[in-house]
């Protein structure tokens, strides 16, 4: 399975689902755990740089998201729109997030407040390595 969406600034490629839960016996109806995901774009630099690949596990409508985390996320103003954002804090309709690069806004400071899809386990491509600690973002 292959999803690419695109924003303006940044965005990620959804590249395939790694493994679904099949304890039920119907995979069809299971929806996906663990994904792997391209970063497009520079609002994630230093963290992460345009064309590193990420592991990436879904979370669910009560997942647990924290001040931090770097996640796959949707905004509902942009729903065509997957990014790589760190979260900032819950708010009413999902959690502030932004990126980790102050020249660029393409976060919820224009969009809103964002729906997480997934949180960012660990880059495995072209430096494996676990994400560094969150930058100080000045909020």
């Amino acid at each position: 399975m292959c999803l690419r969406v695109r924003g303006e600034r940044s965005s990620a490629t959804l590249l395939a689902v790694i493994s679904a839960n099949t304890s039920n016996g119907r995979p069809d109806q299971v929806p996906a755990r663990w994904f792997r995901a391209r970063v497009s774009g520079p609002s994630m630099s230093p963290t992460l740089r345009h064309g590193d690949q990420l592991l990436v596990r879904a979370v669910g409508r009560r997942g647990r998201v924290r001040p931090g985390d770097v996640v796959l996320a949707r905004f509902p103003s942009r729903p065509e729109l997957l990014v790589v954002k760190r979260v900032v804090r819950e708010v009413d309709g999902g959690h502030w997030v932004q990126g980790d690069s102050p020249a660029v806004a393409d976060d919820s400071r224009a969009f809103g407040p964002a729906v997480v899809v997934g949180r960012v386990v660990l880059r495995l491509w072209p430096r494996p390595h676990r994400l560094l600690p969150a930058p100080d973002l000045g909020v």
